[in-house]
């Protein structure tokens, strides 16, 4: 009992500490999103759409150089296609979509300094959950009809959920400032129907970021007392 008891203080006593040292930062950037789009294996015609993305981080100490770095963000997707095969969702007949997605982003980041210095270049890497809150497509029809509409979220038609794996690149400053660019490599299609289309992000962008106060540092004097 007592070393369950040592090992539960000891465990909140040591995440006390990595949150005192914890940073919480906000960030916002423009971004160029589009999609990896294929039609019963085959890839089809792509053109990107400009967005942008606005969001919180924080940096937690891990190990010496290596930060545990979570973010939510919110980030505004869309792209153009062109269909050359039948397509569900969005239509069997539709020979050309333009969608607009907003999203909501979870990420699981490591971020590892690349030196000690107050200024220095950081690395991030790491899985996200990407929700799609809602979006509008804009498709035209083979006979030249054109349909402007929300889109349908569901078990045969849109999916809420996908899942992508992002990288960053970027440069801190003393004073809290940061600049990172980033690349979001989608991983789960978010098309439920049967037999549909195969669609992925593909989100290309640059932001800009703040650490809000200061970093709080906690010094533990390890000396023998006599």
């Amino acid at each position: 009992m007592k070393k369950i008891a040592f090992t539960l203080a000891f465990t909140g006593i040591s995440f006390f500490c990595l949150a005192q040292q914890s940073q919480f930062g906000i960030f916002a950037g423009g971004q160029a999103s589009a999609a990896r789009y294929s039609i019963a294996g085959e890839k089809q015609s792509v053109k990107s759409k400009y967005g942008f993305q606005l969001g919180a981080g924080w940096k937690i100490p891990f190990e010496e150089h290596l930060y545990f770095a979570p973010a939510a963000f919110y980030s505004l997707k869309g792209f153009e296609v062109d269909l050359n095969k039948p397509s569900f969702p969005p239509d069997a007949n539709a020979v050309h979509n333009d969608i607009r997605l907003h999203t909501f982003e979870l990420a699981f980041l490591l971020q590892y300094d690349l030196s000690r210095q107050p200024g220095h270049l950081f690395i991030k890497a790491g899985p996200s959950l990407d929700f799609q809150l809602s979006g509008t497509e804009k498709f035209r029809k083979a006979n030249g009809d054109v349909v402007d509409r929300k889109m349908r979220f569901g078990f045969g038609d849109y999916g809420r959920y996908a899942a992508s794996m992002l990288a960053q690149l970027g440069y801190e400053w003393p004073g809290g400032f940061y600049l990172f660019g980033q690349y979001s490599h989608g991983m789960g299609s978010f098309n439920n129907a049967d037999h549909g289309p195969r669609i992925v992000h593909r989100v290309y962008g640059l932001s800009v970021g703040h650490y809000l106060g200061k970093k709080r540092k906690i010094v533990i004097d390890t000396r023998n007392r006599q």
